[in-house]
């Protein structure tokens, strides 16, 4: 299992896409898993991590329609993104979008994911204790 910790400031290109950080690169081959996450970041997964991640979503399938539903719209959103040889990789719209990204991008290590916040949307987060 990878840990992930520790904070890394970057920013988009006119493109979309955003530098992983060095030190998280070896972790991803290359390639990995973005995902809408928790109060209004995206979650970036290795492969494995997704995998369980996946496993995770899909279990709730079980707990009803409105699960179910919540489920398809996460799976939906998903996006596996390769990295160029520089370490870029392209961030879908609509997940800039979920995570209000516009510039300023921060990927803080969690455990068993990389989140990306905004500057702004973290900052906020950590002045109102929310």
């Amino acid at each position: 299992m990878e840990l992930f910790v520790g904070r890394y400031d970057r920013s988009l290109d006119a493109k979309g896409r955003v530098i992983l950080p060095a030190r998280l690169r070896g972790f991803f081959e290359r390639s990995g898993y973005l995902a809408p996450h928790e109060d209004g970041c995206i979650a970036l997964w290795t492969e494995s991590e997704f995998a369980e991640e996946a496993s995770r979503q899909h279990a709730r399938e079980g707990e009803g329609q409105p699960a179910r539903h919540d489920v398809r719209e996460w799976f939906s959103h998903v996006s596996h993104v390769e990295l160029d040889g520089q370490g870029r990789m392209a961030i879908p719209a609509d997940l800039r979008q979920h995570a209000d990204l516009d510039n300023d991008v921060l990927f803080v290590g969690v455990h068993d994911r990389v989140e990306l916040w905004s500057r702004r949307r973290w900052e906020t987060r950590r002045t109102s204790g929310s």
